[in-house]
């Protein structure tokens, strides 16, 4: 791995080297430490931000996609990510794509777009309508660069998100756009058994003739069936299942944030992001962090 001593940005960062290089074939999924304490719901927009805020340091640019991004909960803009993830500093990511399909959640977006300071000078587009059908329209348009750090947030709703629009994401460039895709859990047998719909499971899960086999697999069995087919069907060099649990107090693992990242070090990001939100007294000092970046050797 190179080493660089990062640069004080100027002007637009797209078309500059990343900090860290990467490898030129795949290496075994990079290990992190176990989870010491949980993460629950209402603190998922504040692990976006937070690791948006080291992917930046690492790239010094980006481009963000939010694929279901008016707020969940209106009453509550502090668990509305695609706020916290505009308002993060440094403002280094530079162009962002939000698409909704609610008129509400339009509405709301356009008003977050509009609040934005002028400087620095970003682009902020709001795609109303189905995401699966949006998306693939922004990535045949090329417009996203294939040196351009990219990341997409799929908070879907249960069975909002087609794994052949995840498939679409994952091929389209080399390093492959980072995702955080969120896997139902608590709620998912119950979804399944009420399903009138059978083309809803297939859009969603990719592969009809799994019905069943998914209906009767438990939990832990279905979330590392998905780690497996991030890695092994759309290629991710790493693929990790992060619990958010349904509230204080409870056991329940509502949803898995799986994080699927071509970059060796971003798992050990995630995990430092993750740490830092449910005990923000260790968060490290940004000149530890950067020099740690830099060196390519982030302690777990």
């Amino acid at each position: 791995m190179t080493k660089r001593v990062p640069r004080k940005p100027a002007g637009s960062h797209e078309n500059q080297p990343l900090l860290f290089d990467l490898p030129a074939s795949k290496t075994v999924e990079p290990k992190v430490r176990l989870i010491e304490r949980p993460l629950w719901t209402e603190d998922k927009a504040r692990l976006i931000q937070r690791y948006l805020f080291y992917f930046v340091l690492v790239t010094r640019h980006g481009t963000y996609l939010d694929g279901f991004a008016g707020p969940q909960d209106p009453a509550n803009p502090d668990t509305w990510a695609a706020r916290l993830v505009l308002e993060s500093e440094p403002r280094w990511l530079r162009h962002f794509y939000f698409f909704e399909k609610s008129n509400a959640g339009e509405s709301a977006l356009l008003g977050l777009r509009d609040a934005q300071p002028s400087r620095p000078k970003r682009t902020i587009s709001i795609q109303k309508g189905d995401f699966n059908a949006e998306v693939l329209k922004l990535l045949q348009s090329e417009t996203i660069k294939p040196r351009e750090a990219t990341f997409c947030l799929l908070d879907q709703r249960t069975f909002e998100c087609r794994w052949e629009t995840v498939k679409a994401l994952a091929q389209y460039k080399t390093p492959k756009i980072e995702l955080f895709y969120f896997l139902p859990n608590l709620w998912l047998d119950r979804a399944l058994s009420a399903l009138k719909d059978r083309a809803v499971f297939n859009g969603w899960w990719g592969r009809p003739d799994d019905f069943h086999s998914i209906r009767e697999m438990n939990q832990t069995r279905r979330m590392l069936l998905v780690l497996e087919r991030f890695r092994s069907e759309l290629g991710y060099l790493s693929a990790k299942a992060w619990p958010i649990l349904e509230r204080r107090g409870s056991g329940h693992i509502m949803y898995y944030m799986i994080h699927a990242t071509d970059h060796p070090a971003a798992p050990l990001l995630m995990g430092r992001a993750y740490r830092a939100v449910v005990a923000p007294s260790r968060r490290d000092p940004l000149e530890q962090l950067v020099l740690a970046c830099v060196e390519g050797q982030l302690p777990n």
